[in-house]
């Protein structure tokens, strides 16, 4: 049971689907929030209409007395994604909830990495956010919901794990390999 229903965490909902033009022709910043200030930001910038995205994942919580609660939090702990102009992220600055805002040199990657977080959390796989990105073998999922996805394999808590990654953060997310069927990118793709 939700302690609160899930809010949108992308506005508007088509904004890193292919051929919107707003995510190729925009400007794209990381903004870093004050301390748990994701959520606050991302109500305020819906209710500026300005476009973001900060992926939710699910966590469940079970209480003392055996009740589980779900609650959902941020995938890149104090990270919201902002795509618009110079005056939007003026706003954004404005609602007292950001501490610095980054842009991004890179927004096609940057687009394109975050099209690939979004899938693998629709994909309903158990997922778990990365901070520590290592070098490890680059693969490519090969079927599935999630085919075309690529990412990194590395070992974790002796556990084989796919990583898609966010680079401009150097944050990603992870999901267990053997849950899906990889192959190997080769050099030079």
């Amino acid at each position: 049971m939700p302690i609160r229903p899930k809010e949108p965490d992308i506005f508007p909902e088509n904004l890193l689907d292919e051929g919107v033009s707003l995510a190729r022709e925009g400007r794209w910043w990381a903004l870093y929030t004050k301390a748990r200030q994701e959520k606050i930001l991302m109500q305020r910038l819906r209710e500026l209409r300005i476009s973001h995205y900060c992926p939710l994942v699910p966590k469940r919580t079970k209480t003392p007395k055996g009740r589980i609660f779900t609650s959902y939090i941020p995938l890149f702990s104090g990270y919201v994604f902002l795509c618009g102009q110079d005056e939007d992220r003026y706003r954004a600055v404005t609602t007292n909830c950001v501490s610095r805002c980054i842009e991004v040199p890179d927004r096609e990657t940057l687009v394109s990495e975050l099209r690939s977080i979004q899938r693998v959390i629709a994909s309903g796989l158990p997922i778990l956010p990365e901070s520590r990105i290592t070098a490890g073998t680059r693969v490519r999922i090969r079927s599935g919901p999630l085919a075309g996805i690529e990412g990194v394999v590395i070992s974790r808590h002796g556990e084989e794990r796919f990583i898609v990654m966010v680079s401009f953060i150097q944050q990603g997310a992870s999901l267990l390999a053997d849950l899906v069927e990889l192959e190997p990118i080769a050099e030079g793709c």
